[in-house]
């Protein structure tokens, strides 16, 4: 799990580690990086007027805080613009997602500011310009991903002009207009590049070479390179309605925006929904469902009263926009539980990870009648629901909340169910499904199976492991499928299909899925590479159950592919319930 921090004031005594990591990174990814230089990184904090610029760092941690990537932000308030000067990953980083998510959250911060637009420096795709073929590859795919999220060079100036004679490689300028604007005016530019050039450059580049630069700059507006590597489609577009009673039930959790963490650049984001509902839009797949209210009870079926209880009252008491971190855990003495309601977090949380905060409560609740009312629409004869919510829940136990979770939706459906049949839960989010197994642990009626990455290296680290097949009557009906690191999705099949013959002989009357799609390839939390076609794959293996089922939005954090793959899991799902491909 990663979590995404800016850093203000690199002197503060919890900040000065993360910043000697910062640099040690730097050393490693930028080796013609003078050592004074890096040295300077603190200097930029101090006497912003001075400097024309203010300077935030942004650091990528992982559960262990260790630092991972970070990313170094500029704004020139003067010229109302942003400047992205470093972003890199640790080189041993296994996940490629690092790097999205930590761009987005610059791109959120540069909107905070009201930014006109984010400008930085990417090394040329252009064999004029650089001459070594493998230094060319990677230029050509670091401008690829920043043409993902609409960044792509300024065109037309001498930006790229070498400096001196000798200089190879000369970087492009490049424009991101963070999703509101398409181009800069000549006299906006000139001004911003002017800045870059003096601010930044002012003890390497001359005046001559500046001006050259700066009165090269005659287009009005300033032409953008047209894409070069994005495709517009991936799934092709519907071409015939469908029956409304074929289509998939779909209850949005419209309460979720509510929970938004800001001061951490979270990556279990408001936009994730968005991005998901974007694509499922067009797919023309769903019909709206009609979310209802349910009493606490059903939640407390699942979960103990004092957390339940705990969890309301906290969430009540802490002021708007602020958020508590549990910080202290008990390990001895744990029958007692603390006084102070913050403090009290640590007794009910098993991470630092996931914080409490007004809206919280709020959001998750709404999630439960989400998840409620859809396994209310599969006891009336609905085929397939989908729960798209967040926060998600999978993590939830009984009596502690952690990994972004706060209820278990799967669960507290499941046990409503197991009233009228036999449920399976099946998760196939990237990381254990640790609520579900605690909360059935003991049972016989739930058949629980989680396929996820190894908990030798994956969150939530302490539960997951083969050996775990259940306690007391739910002996043997726990399965759990650990996964290495790297999985090709032809392996992946392999288990999906030993779990699907194993829901099979359990005579399965309700399946429900905890849908994750922070298996794909990129994602920040993950370290495999699944493509939409995959998750096709996956739900048409599901779908060719045929059983009522519902599925419930848990994880996956790319936001470029996350509506793609979401469309590509349900037209799957649908295409093998229906025997054809809803698509053609």
């Amino acid at each position: 799990m990663i979590r995404i921090r800016k850093i203000t004031n690199p002197f503060h005594e919890a900040n000065t580690r993360k910043i000697e990591a910062v640099k040690e990174i730097l050393r490693k990814q930028f080796p013609a990086i003078s050592e004074k230089k890096i040295g300077e990184l603190e200097t930029q904090f101090v006497n912003p007027l001075s400097k024309k610029y203010q300077t935030a760092v942004f650091v990528a941690e992982d559960i262990h805080e260790a630092v991972r990537a970070f990313a170094v932000l500029l704004f020139m308030p003067d010229l109302q613009f942003c400047y992205l000067d470093y972003i890199a990953a640790s080189p041993d980083s296994s996940s490629s997602g690092l790097g999205s998510a930590l761009y987005e959250r610059i791109r959120e911060e540069a909107i905070s500011l009201d930014a006109i637009g984010l400008f930085f420096e990417c090394l040329p795709d252009d064999p004029v310009l650089c001459h070594d073929p493998e230094t060319l590859e990677q230029n050509r795919k670091r401008l690829a991903f920043y043409e993902r999220f609409g960044a792509r060079p300024v065109a037309g100036t001498l930006y790229e002009t070498p400096v001196k004679p000798e200089d190879n490689c000369p970087p492009y300028l490049v424009f991101d207009g963070l999703g509101h604007r398409t181009a800069v005016s000549r006299d906006e530019l000139r001004g911003i590049v002017r800045a870059i050039l003096e601010r930044k450059y002012g003890d390497y580049s001359g005046e001559e070479y500046n001006n050259m630069v700066i009165n090269s700059i005659t287009d009005d507006p300033v032409a953008i390179r047209p894409p070069r590597y994005t495709r517009r489609k991936i799934l092709p577009e519907p071409t015939a309605a469908i029956p409304e009673k074929k289509k998939i039930w779909l209850a949005v959790n419209d309460r979720h925006t509510i929970h938004h963490v800001r001061e951490r650049g979270y990556v279990e984001s408001p936009v994730r929904v968005k991005s998901i509902l974007k694509e499922l839009d067009k797919s023309g797949l769903f019909r709206a469902g009609r979310v209802r209210e349910y009493p606490d009870r059903h939640i407390l079926d699942v979960h103990d009263r004092n957390y339940f209880n705990y969890f309301r009252k906290v969430s009540r008491n802490i002021p708007r926009g602020q958020s508590v971190y549990p910080y202290v855990f008990p390990i001895r003495y744990a029958s007692r539980a603390p006084k102070d309601l913050s403090v009290r977090a640590g007794y009910y949380c098993f991470d630092t990870f996931t914080p409490l905060n007004q809206d919280a409560f709020l959001a998750a609740r709404w999630g439960v009648n989400c998840v409620m009312s859809a396994a209310d629409e599969l006891l009336a004869g609905t085929r397939y629901a989908y729960v798209l919510t967040r926060p998600p829940g999978h993590h939830t136990e009984r009596s502690v909340f952690g990994g972004f979770c706060y209820f278990n939706n799967c669960a507290i459906a499941a046990h409503y169910l197991s009233r009228s049949g036999r449920v399976a839960i099946l998760d196939i989010d990237y990381h254990h499904g640790n609520g579900q197994q605690q909360i059935f642990y003991g049972r016989s009626d739930v058949l629980t199976l989680s396929i996820h990455g190894h908990p030798s290296f994956a969150y939530p680290y302490f539960s997951g492991f083969e050996e775990e097949k259940g306690e007391g009557k739910g002996l043997g009906f726990n399965h759990n499928f650990p996964l290495p690191e790297k999985v090709t999705h032809e392996q992946y099949v392999k288990v999906l299909s030993r779990a699907l013959n194993l829901i099979k002989k359990f005579k399965t009357d309700y399946l429900i899925v905890a849908l994750g799609f922070d298996p794909a390839k990129g994602d920040p939390t993950g370290t495999w590479s699944f493509t939409h076609n995959n998750f096709t794959a996956n739900g048409e293996m599901i779908g060719s159950m045929k059983l009522p089922t519902l599925v419930v939005q848990e994880g996956g954090y790319r936001n470029q592919s996350l509506g793609i793959n979401a469309r590509a899991f349900f037209t799957g799902l649908h295409r093998a319930h229906n025997g054809k491909n809803p698509m053609k």
